[in-house]
């Protein structure tokens, strides 16, 4: 009797991305030109880059914004399908930074939105976005008496 066995090629999309969070909690989600999936600024990691050198290049193309390596506090590695390219899987190094500066579209992004992660987001969103890290945004919020 011959066994067979079968194993499926995972393509993988090694990237680092930001939760990008205003005074006001609210986040920061870009969409690419081309796509319609709003998610986390970031990018795909280059050989021999580092996930925090790769962001910082990443968030300077994208929105013009510059980022010293200490502001950028690591939150985990998180995967999940890529919104934009069928059959890859994203697999993020995320990091969370508190945004003081402005923000303004640059090089692929077509759009940039605030949302607020404690309120519905009607968007169509990532699916690392939407099912990861728009949930693990509630934990960085402070915790409010009513």
């Amino acid at each position: 009797m011959s066994t067979t066995a079968q194993t499926t090629l995972v393509k993988r999309i090694h990237i680092a991305a930001a939760i990008l969070m205003a005074p006001d909690n609210r986040i920061l989600l870009v969409r690419k030109a081309g796509t319609s999936a709003f998610m986390q600024a970031g990018g795909k990691i280059e050989n021999g880059e580092s996930p925090v050198a790769a962001l910082q290049r990443e968030l300077q193309e994208e929105l013009g914004l510059t980022i010293a390596e200490d502001q950028a506090h690591y939150v985990g590695a998180f995967s999940a399908p890529a919104a934009n390219e069928p059959g890859f899987t994203v697999e993020a190094e995320i990091f969370r930074i508190a945004l003081n500066q402005p923000v303004a579209k640059a090089a692929e992004i077509e759009e940039i939105v605030w949302v607020d992660p404690l309120q519905k987001v009607d968007l169509p969103l990532a699916p690392l976005t939407e099912n990861y890290l728009l949930p693990l945004c509630k934990e960085f919020m402070p915790v409010t008496k009513q």
